[in-house]
């Protein structure tokens, strides 16, 4: 009979407690973590040390899956990016036609589709070296690798916009476009 009333008690409270009125909330049990204040990513916050709401990653703070390129920018660091560095993908047909598609949408607009520094920016902004030229075939592939990353001269850098692995691939493009007997290659997409 005590657990009649036991429950009795306890649907009596649970019909209470589920109120029809809908412009009045329930109990919350956790109220700060339901009706939280909301920042803006850019706006001020006054609860934070520096007063911004965006905060900057802990340092040492690395995104999974990106291996970080551990040399600097400038002249010196690209080559020794160029006796250090190697490209780490085969030039198989797949890189490539993946060089082709990432050269046409980060470099061409500058260097132009076959490289020659004709792209569609040269109308308004200085023409870009030839990646055709000796002094750009001349180059080891880290230091193009490193150039991509970095930058060089005007140049911006393209490591942000750009994957290590695209990176790559794009170099093993290039290196087709600066061969001479490319048309008769059978793996050039």
């Amino acid at each position: 009979m005590r657990g009649l009333h036991l429950g009795v008690v306890v649907l009596s409270l649970t019909v209470v407690g589920c109120e029809q009125d809908e412009t009045r909330p329930n109990f919350e049990y956790a109220p700060d973590m339901v009706s939280s204040v909301p920042y803006d990513t850019f706006a001020a916050n006054p609860v934070t040390v520096d007063g911004k709401t965006l905060l900057a990653p802990v340092k040492g703070t690395v995104p999974r899956g990106h291996q970080p390129l551990h040399l600097a920018a400038g002249p010196e660091e690209a080559a020794r990016a160029g006796r250090e560095l190697q490209n780490p993908y085969p030039a198989s047909p797949e890189v490539l036609a993946r060089g082709k598609v990432t050269f046409s949408r980060y470099c061409g607009p500058c260097h132009g589709p076959e490289g020659l520094g004709d792209g569609l920016v040269t109308a308004r902004f200085p023409m870009p070296p030839s990646l055709l030229a000796e002094r750009a075939k001349q180059l080891p592939d880290g230091q193009v690798f490193h150039i991509i990353t970095h930058g060089q001269g005007l140049m911006p850098p393209h490591g942000s916009q750009v994957a290590p692995e695209d990176r790559w691939k794009i170099v093993h493009y290039v290196r087709t476009l600066q061969d001479p007997a490319r048309t008769a290659r059978k793996d050039v997409p």
